[in-house]
């Protein structure tokens, strides 16, 4: 898959994501102010719950619009041998066992996956252990997670 292909993937993703989160904080905020959740008592708490729920959606709605704004931004860069790994490089790791992984660098969205199959990508950023370490590699060195070592085999 071409960076081009997979950032058009990750912000159509992130959109939907938004989208599927907003409407989730709209249906838990009205939970929490309809009449009928009133509490009658300290124990009937479905209101007090809803309303909790409802900020921490509004608020993970707000994490994704900043990294769809992010990602709407991004210059995608070329693989730079003499600066190694950066953000926007996609990278394929490979384990002793020979089994390979596609991941990119971004600046934000960690853990999302594109694709499927061979074809999976999952978005990681400088801030996670593995990101890190990644960050000025350049092809045939190596980085370990864990107990785990893997090869940088390619880099676009």
């Amino acid at each position: 898959m071409d960076k081009i292909t997979l950032l058009a993937r990750i912000v159509t993703a992130l959109e939907v994501d938004m989208e599927v989160l907003r409407r989730a904080a709209q249906t838990a905020y009205e939970a929490a102010t309809a009449e009928e959740n009133i509490a009658e008592n300290k124990y009937d708490t479905l209101g007090l719950e809803a309303s909790y729920l409802a900020t921490g959606q509004a608020r993970r709605t707000a994490e994704i619009r900043q990294a769809l704004l992010t990602y709407q931004q991004l210059l995608l860069r070329d693989y730079d041998p003499a600066r190694g790994v950066q953000v926007s490089n996609l990278v394929t790791l490979e384990d002793e066992q020979g089994e390979q992984r596609l991941l990119f660098l971004g600046p934000e969205a960690a853990g999302l996956k594109i694709g499927e199959g061979d074809g999976l990508v999952t978005v990681i950023t400088p801030r996670s252990p593995l990101g890190q370490q990644l960050l000025g590699k350049k092809v045939d060195d190596e980085v370990g997670l864990g107990t785990q070592v893997f090869y940088v085999i390619d880099v676009a």
